[in-house]
């Protein structure tokens, strides 16, 4: 286990409320930092999309293959770009790479949370959101061809080519810039897919940005992109959380007895054990022996937990803690509407996540996190440093869940010391 030596958790950072009703608007840890430099500041440097086309373009069209995680700091740069360029319209394919043929997994598909945050997003016109199947997919394509952009932009780090070719295929005569990776000389299908690019950034990969954090790594395309660049101050993650939401939040916690973190009441925990992929997942059962081993300590006996489940492994979670007497436990799942999550996390103590992007959330709503990481990412950490504790397995090859209870345990116990 590597405990990160430059984070401290604190568990009393902060505790500001909005008062009942009110949306709240959550910005950077350090309210004085955000200030007007938050917006984009022109640069002197030469930029890749050339500024007399940006200039008589009236939209723009942005691809990428987007998790929440992404969005988080991603969104920052959208705002620097709108507020640069107000007179373009920004539209965002999202591409669903888990697109399938298999009409049981459309649902889910559908209702990808992330959707519900691109509404509430004002920089963002149109979004292109029915791409997980191959005949919405189609139909999708059909509809960005007829709007016939003049700028197509990039941001896929996967299949770099493959998006070359679609960003090609929706704008053939538009400018057309992404990401490039090296190809090897005799790989003759990419070399032939990048040559539909007008321009490229090089693509990224941590070793080649060792000191960076990602949302340094994003501000650096669009400055490269489009010659703008993005204040440090202004790269902390910006969340408003519809007032509904925020009453949903306050609900749940009156029906489970619990009290928010502003009230004074006892502590709650949110804790995330699940990621899009294993390797970065802790299993259920470790998360059930975190809460025994909490309990057991004076400072969070009393504390309530929140256990965060994905809504496709509600059941079995369900069925997994039924039997285990926990007292002051719930499940939670955003089930209706991504804000449910970010709602529920304003409120609590402390947040336990996985890699994943639960503790970025964290982060833009200003709870305290002690997040659990590999070795392979680490430009992926919480951004804010001064709310955040990492917990990093031993090894590069590990799993998260090498991670134990009592690697935890040790940060909640330094903490208190």
């Amino acid at each position: 286990m590597k405990i990160s030596s430059e984070q401290t958790l604190k568990l009393d950072s902060w505790g500001g409320q909005a008062h009942p009703g009110a949306a709240i608007n959550f910005r950077q840890a350090d309210p004085a930092a955000f200030e007007a430099d938050w917006l984009a500041d022109t640069v002197s440097r030469t930029a890749l999309v050339d500024r007399a086309l940006l200039a008589r373009s009236d939209k723009i069209l942005f691809i990428a293959h987007l998790a929440l995680g992404d969005f988080t700091y991603l969104q920052s740069c959208f705002a620097a770009f709108a507020h640069a360029f107000p007179h373009l319209k920004i539209h965002l394919w999202v591409d669903e790479r888990r697109r399938t043929n298999r009409a049981a997994d459309w649902p889910h598909l559908k209702k990808y949370a992330l959707y519900d945050w691109l509404a509430e997003c004002p920089h963002i016109d149109k979004v292109y959101d029915e791409t997980y199947s191959p005949a919405l997919y189609k139909a999708s394509l059909q509809e960005a061809r007829r709007q016939d952009y003049p700028v197509v932009v990039s941001l896929a780090v996967l299949d770099r080519h493959k998006y070359a070719g679609l960003a090609r295929k929706i704008s053939p005569h538009g400018f057309v810039v992404g990401q490039k990776k090296r190809v090897r000389p005799y790989d003759l299908p990419k070399h032939f897919c990048y040559r539909k690019l007008d321009a490229f950034i090089p693509a990224y990969d941590a070793a080649s940005h060792p000191d960076q954090h990602i949302s340094d790594i994003y501000a650096d395309w669009f400055t490269q992109l489009f010659g703008i660049t993005i204040s440090p101050a202004a790269r902390y993650p910006v969340l408003s959380i519809p007032a509904r939401w925020m009453d949903y939040a306050r609900e749940r916690f009156a029906a489970w007895g619990f009290g928010g973190a502003g009230t004074g009441a006892s502590r709650v925990v949110f804790l995330n054990a699940y990621s899009k992929s294993i390797e970065r997942s802790w299993p259920l059962e470790r998360v059930i022996e975190l809460i025994r081993t909490m309990r057991r300590d004076e400072a969070w006996r009393d504390a309530g937990f929140i256990v965060n489940v994905v809504p496709e492994d509600l059941a079995r979670a369900r069925a997994l803690f039924a039997g285990q007497d926990l007292a002051r436990t719930q499940l939670f799942s955003a089930e209706d509407n991504f804000f449910q999550l970010p709602a529920i996390l304003s409120l609590c103590k402390l947040i336990v996540s996985v890699e994943t992007a639960v503790m970025h959330l964290a982060n833009a709503v200003h709870v305290p996190v002690i997040a659990l990481m590999r070795q392979k990412n680490p430009e992926w950490a919480p951004i804010d440093k001064r709310n955040s504790t990492i917990v990093t397995v031993a090894r590069r090859d590990d799993w998260v869940d090498k991670i134990g209870v009592d690697e935890v345990m040790a940060v909640l116990d330094r903490q208190a010391a």
